[in-house]
């Protein structure tokens, strides 16, 4: 318990020690009970304690593997011979721990899969390197560094070298098995092939387990039809990232904000997004400007997936630019087809990048995309009042969208009534924080919109905001809400979220 104190009392630490002291009070009870009942009424007391640990997957990854060791043990065991010798004992500890990670390789890939869409396939060697490595020198010299000090640099240097081999491992072409969100009735029988597979049973039974468990390596990838797009406005917080995907392609237009030094949204919310997409290649990136909430999640995507093209309005030398990926400044007038879907991008001009020290919004790219069907969405980045005013003098018909994605988060430096007019969305999307501290959407901005009849939703309240091809569209909070999800409500008051009128893109609540 003191060492479950020290190592941050996690899910697997409460397992271990309120399984150990169940299974204590049993002993001293005279009482033995099954091994599926004591797991159980652990997992009972984990959960009863702390509620919210049933939503993390290192709960249910603690205890299956558990219940996996446990359930592959054979039924009844012939007595073990003594063991002679040092050397043949430390070969069974090792061919104990070896079929240990065996089981837990197999049984929790699965469940892996399920909640990350992706399996380390180097995790088994890894882990027959670092469990020893860790159980039996770093962790002792860690603990005894409280008395001699000069231990813990044994036990840093250890870490250090451990990192450097996990590293090289984690580099390795095919480290990382990556698969798209399947059904649900595909992960269930993947988890009960798990199950099956591990289990002390005749090996023509166990083998029924590959085909239970294969399907959910390569689920079938969900894509829009011909000449359709799907949307997926993403929850990035205080910032900027919109996926569009058609048949064969897909681009992203903003990444998202970094928050710290080690966290950023590209990491955090975009990569596992793709990953569920099965999305595992962007055509095109483009990154409306230089501003971090737009562009601080872009190092984890470049760096994690295929980026076939860059397009920016990235200044010259700009670190993000440094790759042999193509790229080039995003400039009206720039428009190609992918699948029977136009892009079109509306701003900046050429003339733009030759003003001296241009302020950043004022160099977004403005994105124009239209379906087969004619339904039309717009992304404007941190486009201000007086780049939206000569848009509107310049082309008013270009601007006009179903779709609109509200210039920079709702400030009131942009949505000018022009401009709104000029767009007449039936629906207006502002990616900003939840109580974020430059008070996006501005009320008066809101009120413009109102005045137009024109609802606007948040990601603040909204969650992800997804149009699927067949012109449906949902907010993801409002489509699967949770207990804690309070206060979603279409803003302005009194906007709606369907039209009088039938509108060349439906939209419903749910």
């Amino acid at each position: 318990a003191a060492y479950a104190l020290l190592a941050g009392w996690g899910v697997p630490a409460q397992r271990t020690v309120w399984m150990l002291a169940a299974a204590a009070l049993l002993m001293q009870l005279g009482v033995r009970w099954p091994w599926t009942l004591v797991l159980l009424v652990v997992a009972a007391l984990v959960a009863l304690i702390d509620p919210w640990a049933l939503l993390q997957p290192g709960f249910w990854l603690s205890f299956v593997a558990v219940g996996l060791l446990l359930a592959s043990e054979p039924a009844a065991r012939a007595p073990a011979a003594p063991v002679a010798g040092r050397l043949a004992a430390l070969w069974k500890a090792t061919r104990h721990g070896v079929r240990t990670q065996v089981i837990a390789t197999l049984g929790l890939a699965p469940l892996t899969l399920v909640f990350f869409q992706q399996v380390s396939v180097v995790g088994f060697v890894a882990n027959l390197v670092a469990i020893p490595l860790v159980t039996l020198l770093v962790t002792p010299l860690a603990l005894l560094g409280v008395l001699l000090p000069p231990l813990w640099s044994i036990a840093a240097l250890l870490v250090q070298a451990l990192s450097a081999l996990l590293g090289v491992l984690a580099a390795w072409p095919g480290a990382v098995w990556t698969a798209a969100a399947a059904p649900w009735w595909m992960q269930a029988a993947a988890l009960a092939g798990a199950a099956l597979l591990v289990m002390p049973l005749p090996g023509a039974l166990r083998a029924l387990a590959i085909p239970l468990m294969l399907p959910l390596f390569a689920p079938p990838v969900v894509r829009p039809a011909e000449g359709a797009m799907q949307v997926v406005v993403a929850d990035v917080g205080q910032g900027s990232a919109v996926l569009v995907r058609t048949r064969s392609h897909a681009l992203l237009h903003d990444t998202g904000a970094q928050y710290t030094r080690d966290s950023d949204a590209g990491t955090r919310v975009l990569l596992p997004l793709l990953r569920a997409l099965g999305v595992t290649r962007l055509d095109l990136l483009m990154l409306s400007h230089r501003d971090n909430d737009h562009v601080g999640g872009a190092p984890a995507l470049l760096a994690a997936l295929d980026v076939k093209a860059l397009s920016s309005s990235l200044e010259a030398g700009h670190p993000l630019l440094a790759g042999l990926r193509p790229q080039q400044r995003c400039e009206a007038g720039q428009a190609w087809v992918w699948d029977g879907v136009q892009f079109r991008v509306l701003h900046p001009r050429a003339e733009d990048y030759a003003r001296p020290n241009p302020k950043p919004n004022t160099l977004s790219c403005v994105l124009a995309v239209t379906d087969a069907r004619g339904r039309r969405l717009l992304l404007t980045g941190d486009l201000e009042a007086e780049q939206e005013a000569r848009l509107v003098r310049d082309d008013p018909a270009a601007l006009r969208s179903d779709v609109l994605l509200v210039p920079h988060h709702g400030s009131k430096t942009s949505s000018s009534p022009a401009f709104i007019d000029a767009v007449a969305p039936h629906v207006a999307l502002v990616q900003a924080g939840h109580r974020n501290r430059f008070g996006h959407p501005a009320p008066e901005v809101l009120q413009r919109y109102a005045a137009r009849g024109t609802p606007v939703l948040g990601t603040a309240s909204c969650g992800a905001w997804v149009a699927a091809s067949d012109g449906s569209a949902a907010c993801e909070r409002w489509r699967a809400r949770r207990y804690w999800h309070h206060g979603l409500e279409v803003a302005p008051q009194g906007g709606k979220l369907t039209p009088e009128e039938p509108a060349p893109w439906p939209f419903t609540s749910r």
